[in-house]
Formats: C-alpha cells, structure tokens, sequence
C-alpha cells in the first residue's frame, strides 16, 4: 500500500545529505589529485608521493561518507557488521588524511633544515616506508571497533559517534591535538630557518621581506584552516558523550570533513608542477603567467 510505504521510508535528515555531498565533492577532488599524479611521470619526487597518499586518505573518506549515508538510509544499517565496516574506514582515512598532513610539515621542515644534503639523503625508499607506517597504524585504528572496541553491546560507553567507544574518542581526539602541537611547533623552526635563509642569500632585501613574509602568511592560512576544521571536534569529542545532542555532533564533524575540500587546494592545486599537468591534461597548452620555477628547498 502507498501508505504503509510512506511510512516505512526512514526521514533523512539534512545534515546527512550535507555530509554526503561534501564526501561527493571531495571524492571528485582527490581523484582528480590522484589522476594528475598517476599519468605524469615527472611527479614521483618525495613530496609528490606524500601528497599523492593524502589525496588517496582524502579519496576514502569522501567514499567513506558516501557509503556512511547508503548505509544508513539504502541498506539495513541494522547489521552489525555495515556499521563497523563503515566507521572503520572513516577512522582509517581521516587518520591517514591527518597524518599525511604531518608527514607533509615534517617533510619541508627537513628540506629546510637540511637544504644542501636533502636531495641525497631523502630517498624515494625512505618516503614509501615512513607512507606505509601510516597507513598500517591508521588501518589499524580503524580495526580497533572491528575487533570488538566498540560500544554495540553497552550504549552507555558510546561517544558523540556511534558506535566507537568514549575511550576510543578520547584517545583519536588526544593524538589530533597532539599532531596538531607538533604542526605548530615544526612551522614555528620552518618560519624561522625561511627568515635566516633569506637573509643569508637574498640580493635584494626588498624581495627577501616581500618572498618571506608571503611564506609565512601562507603557512599561517595552512594551521589556521586545519586548527578551524578538526580542533573543535576534537574538543567536543573530549568533552561530550551519546547523551549529548546529536545536532553539535553534526556541527562539529561538517567542518572537519570539510578539511578533506581543503586539502587538495592547500597542497596540490598550488603546486606549479600540477597545475601545468592539470593545464596540459585540459588544453594541451599552459598560460604563460603560470611560474614554472621548479620548487626548491627554500621554498614555504
């Protein structure tokens, strides 16, 4: 009967729509990320494989999201199973995105900080590895509700994100704030060596201040939009528990979704070697403002 079935159709709710079709629009990003990456063989230097893992960490969790909201309301999210395979791969990819992100600062800070021996001593080897360690920890929080560390049994140790546990939260939420500590303080030594450096071989002192200070605006925009997306779910996910209301929940994990729009922006899109690639793959040609300047170990 059209009644019966009226009423068996579960009410979506919009903030589910929202997280959806921000998963939509960062699959689309990343994959894009992904593509440039694949098919130019001139972008295999370290820094390309990190940004190329981020984008693959950015990938899975816009799919993530989707395959949270088909869960949900397309497939009887009932089954054990459905649901922890779903959170276990939005733990897994928003670890790895984050991580990624530190190896990332970790990485210019040592092409800074050891500018004359980086190019010998950071092999390509060495970046696979340290880009294999995070995925296999990442993977492995994400099987942690998996392998029984989860909330389905006792509603009452549930978190703002059901069903990991309070516990669970707690520690994911602490290890955030502690990347994001170690974000700062890294940035901290990059904007000071980018000062001395500049300094020591800059000519010209008025393009020294104007080249420096444009670096260390840009770094500030890079941990002010990552401390806006992920700190206050982090924090909230301290703090709250299932008892609070699922609305600030929604309200805090949009935005650090969103971080995942950001992130191809930040570190891909405004590399001149990918946008030429980008340019070449969509008109065969590139403009001739575009800087083919050759990114070097001083720059931020």
């Amino acid at each position: 009967m059209p009644g019966t079935t009226f009423n068996a159709v579960q009410e979506v709710n919009p903030w589910d729509i929202a997280l959806c079709v921000t998963g939509t629009l960062i699959s689309c990003e990343n994959a894009l990320v992904i593509a440039v990456l694949f098919y130019t063989p001139t972008l295999r230097a370290p820094m390309f494989i990190l940004i190329g893992s981020l984008a693959v960490s950015d990938l899975l969790a816009g799919l993530g999201l989707i395959l949270n909201f088909v869960f949900t309301y397309l497939i009887d999210n009932s089954v054990e199973l459905v649901t922890l395979l779903s959170v276990g791969i939005l733990i897994s990819a928003f670890s790895a995105s984050v991580f990624n992100i530190l190896a990332i600062t970790v990485d210019r800070y040592l092409s800074l900080y050891n500018a004359l021996t980086y190019h010998t001593e950071r092999t390509v080897t060495f970046t696979y590895m340290m880009v294999v360690f995070i995925w296999v920890t990442c993977v492995t929080l994400g099987l942690l509700p998996v392998l029984g560390w989860n909330c389905l049994r006792d509603p009452t140790t549930c978190s703002i994100c059901w069903p990991v546990t309070k516990n669970n939260a707690v520690v994911l939420a602490v290890t955030f704030l502690l990347v994001f500590a170690l974000m700062m303080q890294l940035y901290l030594q990059i904007c000071k060596i980018a000062f001395r450096h500049a300094q020591q071989i800059a000519v010209q002192h008025q393009f020294m201040a104007i080249s420096t200070t444009k670096g260390v605006s840009t770094l500030s925009v890079i941990l002010c939009a990552f401390g806006v997306c992920w700190l206050p779910f982090a924090m909230y996910s301290i703090v709250a528990d299932s008892s609070y209301p699922v609305i600030y929940t929604y309200a805090t994990v949009l935005p650090a979704t969103c971080c995942s729009v950001i992130n191809p922006v930040i570190y891909a899109f405004r590399n001149p070697d990918i946008q030429k690639s980008l340019w070449m793959a969509c008109c065969g040609c590139v403009p001739s403002n575009l800087s083919l300047r050759p990114r070097t170990s001083s720059d931020v």
